[in-house]
């Protein structure tokens, strides 16, 4: 048989999505949409293996690398991943035990994650350019078992001591290694022992840590598999769909958009696996394969725009920015060539989509939108915590229970208090609030600054830059100043054309922001750099800006950057 029938669990959680499917209109959604209650619950069985049943022939999983395309069916993975279940069992993994997941895009990826769940396995999503240093602290510091990793990998894991047994994926197996190839030998028939408890954990993800060491979330088998209907809600993705999200593997956006959304919408998660990228070859594996919905980081969609939009003959039906806000211009270079708009949302690793907008509604250029569906948000004082109507931190109620938030964080109860008290999760995100309940991301809470008594936000300021055709990327920072407290300063990394004629940039740019700024946030300090110090996803460390700013102030260094009073005519 292929597949399983539906449970209880499986009935509420339809329930919830079919809600969802049949009230696209925001209030209608926000007023009536009601978390399934769920005592018990597990994804791969009582969710994919129904899909499965369903649906045997439809294409769960589709990859490319522009060359050679393969395609796997819902039946395919039940079936596959029953016998990875399988396998693990055999090799002595247990429900509860913990296994850091380090593989990149490739099928064995989607295969061991079911199989993971379906026997109540941990997974530790990981990415693949870890260092060795980085990936002893986490495989000790989230108590992993288990790990499983491409066979190339294998001097990454020098440092991660004896005891942890690894599995290894690929041609030639290192020695003390077990061969994930052997797990095609076992049953296809998986007989589950017991019942999933809803409150047992299923992942364990390390934040990206833009301005700390990365956190250790604690994720359900429901926050993030049944949360993710937000997430689905919100991407408008639905039965049938072809969705492509650019997202690595080992962090949590590719959770959301190439596994759990897709999948409780029962659509495709289409992935593209380039060596390097060029919005050309994207554009044509879009059309050539009808992509529907198609969600990216902002580095992506402004490498795009760079390109020749119209190259793309039919664009998907629905456009997403995730990872950070995306800049107006960004969003209406895209409108004018592809007549669909970028919605942005918002998330953390620790939730689903919390703040989004939705297919349909009005989109504000600039807005990451409202509250979707079955999250109770505030905007809170970060000082006294009280609640502000315009402006404050992203909070979330815990009297809600709020089914897409994580639990805490895992073994810490130090960070779990510090973001979880006085009845909400705090976020550290500040967003300003409209009169129509529109959300606009300001920044981190550690990244906005003081200058002259007046806050800034970088990210304000950033989107203004980024509309200078010499920008590709930039980073503001506060610089310390005698008279001012803080100035506002830019690191900016030059389109390739021009990084060779700095003066004029540093004019042109100087210009742009007199022209479009007020004068309290006007960029007084440029600095041209080669790249932004980044975490692993792609995020950029503004707090490593701002340690090396403040030293170079404390040591007088004024070489290699230009001042705004400089250029004043």
């Amino acid at each position: 048989m292929v597949g399983r029938p539906p449970t209880e669990a499986t009935v509420a959680v339809r329930k919830a999505r079919d809600f969802l499917f049949a009230n696209p209109d925001y209030d209608k959604a926000v007023s009536g949409f009601r978390w399934p209650e769920l005592s018990h619950f597990n994804f791969g069985l009582e969710w994919f293996d129904v899909v499965a049943a369903e649906h045997p022939d439809r294409p769960a999983v589709m990859i490319t690398d522009g060359a050679q395309t393969g395609s796997w069916s819902y039946a395919e993975l039940s079936r596959r991943s029953d016998q990875v279940a399988n396998w693990l069992h055999k090799i002595g993994m247990k429900a509860g035990d913990h296994m850091i997941v380090m593989l990149p895009n490739t099928i064995e990826l989607w295969e061991i994650l079911l199989g993971l769940i379906k026997i109540g396995g941990v997974a530790i999503p990981t990415s693949t350019l870890l260092s060795p240093a980085d990936l002893a602290f986490r495989a000790k510091r989230s108590r992993a078992k288990f790990a499983i990793a491409s066979n190339n990998l294998k001097r990454r894991f020098r440092g991660t001591g004896r005891s942890l047994v690894k599995i290894g994926v690929g041609p030639v197996t290192p020695p003390g290694w077990i061969d994930f190839a052997e797990s095609h030998k076992a049953s296809a028939d998986y007989d589950p022992q017991a019942l999933t408890p809803a409150s047992a954990k299923c992942l364990l993800y390390f934040t990206s840590g833009t301005t700390s060491h990365p956190k250790l979330v604690r994720h359900t088998q429901v926050s993030y598999p049944v949360g993710h209907l937000t997430t689905m809600w919100w991407l408008g993705v639905r039965q049938g769909d072809i969705h492509l999200n650019i997202s690595s593997p080992g962090w949590g956006k590719h959770a959301w958009s190439n596994f759990f959304a897709p999948f409780l919408a029962q659509a495709t998660v289409f992935v593209f696996n380039y060596e390097r990228f060029n919005a050309a070859e994207l554009m044509h594996v879009m059309d050539e394969h009808e992509v529907t919905t198609f969600c990216a980081p902002p580095t992506v969609w402004r490498m795009l725009i760079q390109a020749d939009l119209t190259m793309l003959q039919h664009p998907p039906r629905e456009l997403l920015g995730a990872g950070e806000p995306l800049n107006p211009e960004v969003i209406t270079q895209v409108r004018n060539a592809w007549g669909a708009t970028i919605r942005d949302g918002f998330g953390q690793t620790e939730m689903t989509c919390a703040i989004g907008n939705n297919p349909g509604a009005l989109v504000k250029d600039g807005s990451m939108g409202r509250p979707l569906p079955g999250y109770a948000v505030t905007l809170r004082d970060p000082a006294t915590g009280a609640e502000v109507a315009d402006e404050g931190e992203i909070c979330l109620s815990l009297d809600a229970d709020i089914l897409g938030l994580a639990t805490g964080y895992y073994h810490d109860s130090a960070l779990t208090a510090d973001a979880y008290h006085d009845g909400y999760y705090h976020t550290g995100d500040i967003a300003r609030r409209d009169a129509d309940g529109y959300l606009t991301y300001v920044g981190r809470a550690d990244d906005v600054f003081k200058a002259s008594d007046y806050k800034i936000s970088p990210f304000e300021l950033e989107s203004i830059l980024l509309e200078h055709p010499y920008v590709t990327e930039v980073a503001i920072v506060p610089s310390p100043d005698p008279v001012r407290l803080a100035v506002p300063k830019a690191f900016v990394k030059l389109v390739g054309d021009v990084a060779t004629n700095t003066d004029e940039a540093a004019r042109a740019i100087f210009e742009h922001a007199r022209e479009r700024l007020s004068g309290y946030q006007r960029v007084r300090i440029v600095e041209f750099v080669q790249d932004l110090p980044k975490t692993i996803s792609g995020k950029i460390r503004r707090v490593e800006l701002r340690e090396q700013e403040a030293i170079r102030v404390a040591n007088g260094d004024v070489d290699a950057q230009y001042l705004e009073r400089d250029f004043r005519d």
